[in-house]
């Protein structure tokens, strides 16, 4: 254990003298103190890997937890999905061999692959599709895309290999959201301990997770394809601070960090040891406003509190750079996306007089800011911004768990926060009547619905485009940037996505080179 130790820190050290920017700080003595012999075996045996990331996630369980670090642990790995979402975005079979699609976009047949289980030996079969969702369809279901299930009018069952159902209204996305971990296939028996024993088909199964350091996971041996994976053992390593990041990536104690700082893009792509992948997604950071609180409820703050921040000096600060400017919540490149940005500028000047016409005078508001660097980082942009127009915005750090039971959840105790939503498509969160932000339009949830019930994609583009420009005229948020992730892992790993549609881990698709 000592030569291992060692070995972490020699280059540590180096490579801390060389950033120049910070000091040896408690968070990389901390993740010093992480390096185990899976690090070093990792590079002995070529079949395990040490993976960084940034948040922890609360439980395991992605159909009753809301956070996407659970995805990134489980997803693909653990729990599979009748479709799988590759990294340009497209589904192809994953627990569905095949499948039908009726030309109204509304009936769908699924052929299940045959002899599939689950880790403790029950059967996957059409059984197990029904009791997933019609569980996630639940009324008292904690599945943050319920939505997606409720919408299912009929589920048969002809046989056990064999799943028809149809959708209350025509849907294109709807492949793509039986793709997403939320819509992952769970065990009836084990369903109700997955979040700290998860059961899944998946070619891996949970080894051990030692709360506040790490997840390890190991190659299942029940697997249906148990000799095509390279990866035999994988840790998780959960590391928030950014110079501690960069410390673990370049001493060789985390091989794979997908969504790092990318305040070390330059140092990773002038290490000859590295490979950096810059990712498109789908996420939209922003500003989240909480518009159930007074003077928030005033559309005229709101619109002030979005001309007061320059988008641009956001992306700089949070993301170096890597970030693509939006004013709503779509993004570039998705089907009837249309640019926003013009709708609210940046314009102090403005932002005074809204505040003026509005009758309000000097202003606090909290801004809850949780564990990750592009929040922490923005945050301090956002505070001198608000400044400027006469809003002191308070600041008030808070670890992943408490921003999910206190900001997201609960009684949503927050004025303002920053953070970025992963979902590819969810704009039907603005017309959920008890969502974290408060929004409340019949406007919105009409025309909502009519994009629910449209097949002609023409239109339905028309339509998105319209729900965009509502959203962005009634500064439900203030939208920041659609981020660019940066990936950066040694290069004899092959098998990383180049694009992040989703946030997954897909360690059956990593090899040793």
């Amino acid at each position: 254990m000592k030569w291992i130790i060692y070995e972490f820190y020699g280059p540590l050290t180096a490579t801390l003298l060389d950033m120049n920017r910070r000091q040896f700080t408690a968070s990389a003595i901390a993740v010093s103190t992480l390096a185990t012999p899976l690090a070093a075996l990792a590079q002995m045996h070529r079949d395990s890997l040490t993976l960084g990331m940034t948040l922890e996630p609360p439980g395991l369980d992605p159909t009753s937890g809301a956070a996407s670090a659970i995805a990134e642990v489980v997803q693909d790995n653990i729990f599979e999905t009748l479709v799988k979402i590759g990294p340009d975005g497209n589904v192809s079979p994953m627990l569905a061999e095949r499948w039908e699609v009726a030309p109204d976009l509304r009936g769908y047949t699924f052929h299940l692959r045959p002899g599939v289980r689950f880790a403790n030996g029950e059967p996957f079969n059409a059984a197990a599709v029904r009791f997933s969702f019609e569980r996630a369809a639940a009324a008292d279901s904690a599945n943050k895309d319920k939505r997606n299930f409720t919408a299912i009018q009929t589920l048969e069952t002809p046989d056990e290999h064999t799943v028809r159902l149809t959708i209350k209204s025509p849907d294109p996305n709807f492949l793509f959201y039986l793709g997403q971990a939320t819509a992952a296939m769970v065990e009836p028996k084990s369903a109700a301990t997955n979040a700290t024993q998860p059961v899944g088909t998946g070619p891996y199964a949970l080894e051990r997770w030692v709360r506040g350091a790490g997840i390890t996971l190991a190659a299942s041996p029940s697997y249906r394809d148990a000799g095509a994976i390279g990866i035999k053992r994988a840790q998780f390593r959960f590391i928030t601070d950014p110079a501690a990041q960069m410390a673990a990536l370049l001493s060789g104690g985390v091989q794979v960090f997908t969504r790092v700082t990318s305040r070390g893009l330059a140092r990773f792509r002038g290490d000859p040891e590295l490979q950096v992948i810059i990712s498109g997604s789908r996420a939209k950071t922003v500003l989240a406003i909480n518009n159930a609180r007074k003077p928030l409820t005033d559309v005229r703050v709101r619109r002030a509190i979005c001309a007061a921040i320059d988008r641009k000096a956001i992306i700089t600060a949070a993301a170096d750079g890597l970030g693509v400017p939006i004013g709503s919540h779509y993004v570039p490149g998705m089907p009837g996306y249309v640019d926003t940005t013009g709708i609210n500028t940046y314009d102090p000047a403005r932002a005074r007089a809204l505040l003026k016409e509005a009758g309000i005078g000097p202003l606090t508001l909290s801004l809850v800011l949780p564990a990750a660097p592009y929040a922490r980082q923005a945050g301090e942009v956002v505070i001198a911004e608000l400044a400027q127009i006469g809003i002191t915005a308070r600041a008030r750090n808070v670890e992943w768990a408490e921003w999910m039971a206190n900001v997201y959840g609960g009684a949503h105790d927050y004025d303002l926060t920053i953070i970025s939503h992963v979902e590819p498509f969810d704009l039907g969160n603005f017309a959920k009547p008890d969502y974290y932000w408060g929004y409340h339009s019949p406007a919105f949830n009409a025309l909502y619905d009519q994009i629910l019930h449209t097949a002609d994609i023409v239109t339905r583009n028309r339509l998105l485009a319209d729900a965009q420009k509502l959203l962005a005229q009634d500064a439900v948020l203030a939208w920041l940037y659609q981020p660019q992730w940066v990936t950066a892992a040694r290069k004899e790993i092959a098998g990383l996505w180049p694009d992040m549609p989703i946030f997954v881990n897909d360690l059956a698709a990593l090899k040793w080179t």
